[in-house]
């Protein structure tokens, strides 16, 4: 949610102004000590009894990992904006040559033909089905690289359509202006950006446009099956930007933003999640949860454990953006779901 190019990176300077795996084991019975046992020592475990007379459930037949061809859509998260090295054209797309789309495709031995990173840092939906300008070129339609042959498709976009960073932005400023009052001597605000985005009506402006956002996507992940019926396609979420406990950021972001704020804008990342898990499973692709995978390595963990950088990023990092471990810790995720 990374960015003339509409970058969502480039107000990661608005921010440096004011906002400053799964290991399941089950085990019933005394039979599983025995058996556990009975394998350590080399030897087969005991049968066990038959509880019922019913026959055994049938093992579920595993989906076949997708071999490609691969083709890689999406906005800066899904590039690497910053990450070196970079690589492709045009230049302004800012394409890491180890962002997760590139870990994926190695992973599952895809190159040349068989991957097509075309991801662009500021892509929005519409710069899916056109052509988008970048300050270092023109990008043409991402949804180009798609044809039948396509057996994979990974999607990461929505959050510049929802104008999240914006939203980033716009908060930094709230609590930048609402300081300076609470130094002339007027009481500052639980949340001032939460006010300003509050609609007259009593609505979310926020999430109006999420909403408006997952309509275009709606169409989108029609127009991907339409190109390539036969690919298994994934739509990839955003990592966690915040803790869910905004006072762990104080020794990262100061106390120039209202706890509240920080609040806020967990909320709205949260809402715009759960809209792109809804549009994939309406579509019938599979949604790739970040959240979840990179709690605890938000902007605020530190630098040796953090997938996301802080508004005073690492030196050559793109600012409220995801770093290298980010982008790793986004090929797990996605190769788990394509291993599934």
């Amino acid at each position: 949610m990374s960015l003339s190019v509409r970058p969502i990176g480039t107000l990661g300077g608005v921010l440096s102004a004011g906002l400053a795996a799964v290991l399941v084991a089950g085990c019933s019975g005394s039979s599983g000590s025995e058996t556990v046992a009975a394998a350590a020592a080399g030897g087969s475990a005991p049968p066990r009894a038959a509880a019922t007379g019913a026959a055994p459930a049938p093992t579920p037949t595993p989906t076949p990992t997708p071999t490609g061809p691969y083709v890689a859509l999406g906005d800066s998260y899904t590039a690497g904006l910053k990450i070196s090295p970079q690589v492709g054209e045009p230049k302004g797309c800012s394409r890491s040559a180890v962002n997760y789309p590139s870990l994926v495709a190695q992973a599952l031995g895809l190159a040349g033909e068989r991957f097509r990173d075309v991801s662009c840092s500021g892509a929005r939906t519409g710069d899916l089905t056109g052509a988008q300008s970048t300050e270092g070129g023109v990008n043409p339609p991402q949804l180009d690289a798609l044809t039948p042959a396509t057996r994979l498709v990974t999607l990461g976009i929505g959050g510049n359509d929802a104008g999240f960073m914006e939203v980033v932005g716009q908060c930094a400023k709230e609590n930048l202006v609402d300081a300076l009052k609470g130094l002339v001597g007027s009481d500052r605000a639980a949340a001032p950006c939460r006010d300003s985005y509050a609609a007259a009506d009593g609505g979310d402006q926020v999430q109006r446009k999420v909403d408006s956002a997952g309509e275009r996507l709606g169409e989108t992940l029609k127009e991907v099956k339409r190109r390539s019926p036969q690919a298994r396609v994934y739509v990839v979420g955003y990592p966690a930007l915040l803790p869910a406990d905004p006072a762990s950021c104080v020794p990262v972001l100061g106390s120039t933003v209202a706890g509240g704020d920080l609040g806020f804008l967990v909320e709205k990342e949260q809402q715009l999640n759960a809209m792109l898990k809804r549009r994939a499973e309406a579509a019938g692709a599979v949604f790739v949860d970040l959240s979840g995978p990179s709690a605890g390595h938000d902007m605020c963990a530190g630098e040796t454990a953090r997938w996301v950088e802080p508004p005073f990023p690492t030196q050559g990092l793109a600012a409220i953006h995801p770093n290298a471990k980010g982008q790793e810790g986004a090929a797990a995720a996605v190769l788990k779901a394509l291993r599934g």
